[in-house]
């Protein structure tokens, strides 16, 4: 299958459900389909452990001090959970702009690093996003997954087939360093990833550096120098992102009052949250809440 006809087989799918200006959908398990139809400002968001190809259009991500442009034709990969802003750039109601993406499962990339066997190098370079030209066995491996939709016996036979070779396709891309290290269990990635879940699992409490450190087998010193090169930030500072991300959803979605957002989330001052919520969005809280009231 071409990008064309993945192109193609996309827009069928999402013209079915009649779908918004700027929508997303979910076709198959944990595999997701994205269309807007004008470009967007700067969102913060997350970029979970995901692949993802655009179709129709362009898009750009910002970590840390790094933008990233990618078009279609282009893949990127996000190796573990990162804060990041991202944007539509290209996008029109003619040529909407139109993205797929599918959930990583770190269980499959290892299964499938002991066949391969240990890379024999593997780049020092960390980058927790990752872009390159998506090849034609990746578009038609993804096309293939896409077109077992409304399918459920070719699903239940055929889709944890395709799901390993997209894997496959994905981990000896070359855009793949950063899940050929996850894959290795006990690489300092590993390590830091296993952190990054235990801060996203209970964001709201205290963290402990030192604790965390040593639940994930590294000295501090080390567990705080790998984890600024994977993620680009300091524990302390990923914690923040993930606290400001929820709250900001908090407020947009269920209209929650600044102090309760701000104790949602684990803040114990309303006074620092706002602050810091205003340096993070550009907007106050209160700002948000009364553009949305």
């Amino acid at each position: 299958m071409t990008l064309t006809e993945l192109l193609e087989l996309a827009t069928n799918y999402m013209e079915s459900k009649s779908m918004g200006e700027d929508e997303l959908v979910s076709p198959l398990p944990d595999f997701f389909l994205h269309q807007s139809k004008k470009p967007t400002q700067l969102n913060a968001c997350f970029y979970h452990p995901i692949a993802c190809i655009i179709l129709q259009g362009s898009k750009e991500a910002i970590v840390g001090d790094e933008t990233i442009s990618y078009r279609a034709g282009m893949s990127l990969i996000a190796s573990h959970s990162v804060p990041a802003f991202s944007r539509i750039v290209e996008a029109s109601e003619e040529a909407p702009y139109i993205g797929l993406a599918i959930c990583l499962d770190l269980g499959i990339l290892r299964s499938l690093q002991r066949e391969m066997g240990e890379p024999e190098i593997l780049d020092k370079e960390f980058k927790p996003l990752s872009t390159a030209q998506s090849t034609n066995e990746l578009i038609d491996a993804m096309g293939r997954y896409l077109a077992l939709e409304g399918k459920p016996l070719e699903m239940k036979v055929m889709g944890p087939l395709i799901l390993k070779e997209i894997h496959f396709l994905l981990l000896k891309s070359s855009n793949g360093n950063m899940l050929r290290h996850l894959a290795g269990q006990d690489s300092h990635v590993s390590k830091v990833t296993q952190a990054i879940e235990e801060i996203r699992t209970n964001f709201k409490v205290t963290l402990s550096v030192p604790e965390l450190a040593k639940k994930v087998g590294m000295s501090t010193s080390s567990f705080y120098e790998h984890f600024k090169q994977i993620t680009k930030s300091t524990p302390l500072q990923y914690q923040k992102e993930l606290r400001l991300i929820e709250a900001q959803r908090l407020i947009r979605e269920e209209q929650t009052s600044v102090s309760s957002a701000a104790f949602e989330v684990g803040y114990e001052s309303p006074t620092q949250f706002s602050r810091e919520y205003s340096r993070k969005f550009g907007n106050s809280p209160r700002q948000e809440l009364a553009v949305l009231s």
